[in-house]
């Protein structure tokens, strides 16, 4: 199997996932950087490389699962459609060009059915409303797999993350940012936060890892499934814990309230019954725990 964007947060567990099972995984990315895994690794841009190069190089890998888990933190809407749509439009046509096709699973966003009521549990019945560049790019990829697969181009399944937090988080992220604002604050000093009012539902990597282990093989194609925790937690709870983690002072951090700035509005909460039933899955980690391991491997820690 393949993972396209493994060195990503996202990317390297999912790596790590397959390994552990016994898989032989090939890892997929722009430049190797620190290719996590003891896993054979190749250098390779989707969005310039001819997708008969792509499909090439996974024949010859043996390849018979993609998981796409690119895309994500880039800012500019030109690069949200390259990441998003422009790569998934790739890899389909790569696919194609194999005579042993393999099985797409592609990440997409809970941000993809748009703005929801407080108080929703954001099922697979609600009908997509994207209003961002971010969250109408990654539906673009999204509808791209469920079109080709509804064509018997490829056999593909999407699933749709709520945001994600634990090992290794990317900076660019609201809870990554946070982190290292605390890691590089003075006690003495104290720290200003400024606070929305608003509910988030938050996955660890390593069980959306697993959730992507069990898409690859279960008997499930063109559905999409919501993956979650299945909670909606307020932001101020969780930076609590965040605080907690860190051993910062609790007392040494000043609250402001804002506005809500974000992909997901005021609130997400992904409704999980879906994965329970086609995927066997469920959560396992955690909210404390994830931030504690995302706190222990973030910048300057081991």
């Amino acid at each position: 199997m393949a993972v396209l964007g493994a060195t990503g947060f996202v990317g390297r567990q999912v790596c790590a996932a397959f390994a552990r099972e016994g898989h032989k995984v090939l890892g997929i990315a722009r430049h190797r950087r620190d290719h996590p895994v003891d896993t054979p690794f190749a250098a390779f841009d989707v969005t310039t490389g001819e997708p008969a190069d792509l499909a090439a190089l996974l024949t010859a890998a043996g390849v018979d699962v993609v998981v796409n888990a690119t895309g994500g933190w880039v800012l500019t809407e030109e690069a949200m459609y390259e990441s998003h749509v422009l790569l998934v439009d790739r890899l389909i046509a790569a696919t194609t060009l194999m005579t042993s096709r393999p099985r797409i699973v592609h990440l997409g966003t809970i941000h993809e059915y748009g703005f929801v009521e407080d108080g929703v549990s954001i099922d697979e019945s609600l009908v997509p409303a994207p209003t961002t560049p971010y969250a109408r790019t990654k539906h673009a990829g999204s509808a791209a797999v469920l079109a080709a697969t509804e064509a018997g181009q490829v056999d593909g399944v999407v699933l749709r993350p709520v945001n994600v937090c634990g090992p290794h988080t990317t900076e660019a992220s609201f809870l990554g940012a946070l982190m290292a604002r605390i890691a590089a604050a003075d006690p003495d000093e104290g720290l200003e936060l400024k606070l929305a009012d608003a509910q988030r539902d938050y996955l660890d990597v390593r069980d959306l890892a697993d959730a992507v282990l069990a898409a690859a093989h279960a008997p499930v194609t063109g559905r999409v499934i919501n993956l979650g925790r299945g909670e909606a937690v307020p932001m101020r709870e969780i930076v609590a814990l965040v605080v907690a983690v860190s051993g910062f002072p609790p007392d040494a951090v000043r609250e402001r309230s804002a506005e809500v700035q974000s992909k997901g509005g005021n609130w997400t909460r992904a409704d999980i019954a879906l994965a329970g039933e086609l995927l066997d899955w469920r959560p396992r980690t955690g909210l404390r725990d994830s931030l504690r391991d995302m706190w222990a491997t973030g910048p300057g820690r081991p």
